[in-house]
């Protein structure tokens, strides 16, 4: 019962599917080629579903859970 997820939300798990370490919001709007605003919502939303941690302050990386949404 997931909520779905936007395309935006589908390239920013994407971006952080490809990275090694966890990511900051600059570096996945690099990545995404996405808008800073765009990014931070997506992070946000993705985070309250599960899909995305923090491991460290102010940088995101995938859980399994939102690796099984790409």
């Amino acid at each position: 019962m997931s909520p779905k997820v936007e395309a935006e939300g589908q390239k920013v798990l994407q971006a952080l599917a490809k990275m090694a370490t966890p990511a900051s919001n600059k570096e996945i709007c690099t990545e995404t080629n996405l808008d800073t605003k765009i990014v931070t919502k997506q992070i946000k939303k993705l985070k309250d579903a599960g899909y995305l941690n923090s491991p460290v302050r102010c940088k995101y990386a995938i859980t399994e859970s939102g690796k099984s949404e790409i």
